[in-house]
């Protein structure tokens, strides 16, 4: 093979294989979750002790993450006011989470809430709050 035949095969599949890896890495059914201080990782279902937002603030669960992160300060759960997320982390790409004022209504209650990205590189993210 000639080189110059062999760098243009080498490029063309590298071309082809690089979308693809990014494509599956971010299609993954996993449940790779990004936790930001809970003991629990993130997940509250009624069992054990249900942490208090207001005193303690949140943890964040990301579901399929590669890299992204959310951190709900208790300063925010106590305003109570909607407010827009970018959970960019180290991921290289964006997407952003907004959490209503009904949202943080639940968190002040020590309500586990769940809400859904914006769409980022052809997927989203379901992003879970609860206290820590």
């Amino acid at each position: 093979m000639k080189r110059k035949t062999f760098i243009q095969k080498a490029l063309g599949a590298m071309l082809i294989a690089i979308p693809a890896y990014a494509a599956l890495s971010c299609s993954s059914s996993s449940d790779d979750s990004y936790n930001n201080g809970g003991n629990d990782g993130g997940n509250n279902n009624g069992g054990g002790s249900q942490g208090n937002c207001i005193e303690n603030g949140t943890s964040s669960s990301i579901s399929s993450n590669h890299g992204h992160t959310l951190t709900v300060s208790k300063e925010d759960v106590n305003a109570g006011t909607q407010k827009t997320y970018d959970i960019t982390g180290s991921s290289g790409h964006s997407h952003n989470v907004t959490l209503t004022a009904a949202n943080f209504t639940s968190l002040k209650n020590n309500q586990q809430i769940s809400v859904s990205s914006t769409s980022g590189s052809g997927h989203t993210h379901s992003v879970t709050v609860s206290c820590a």
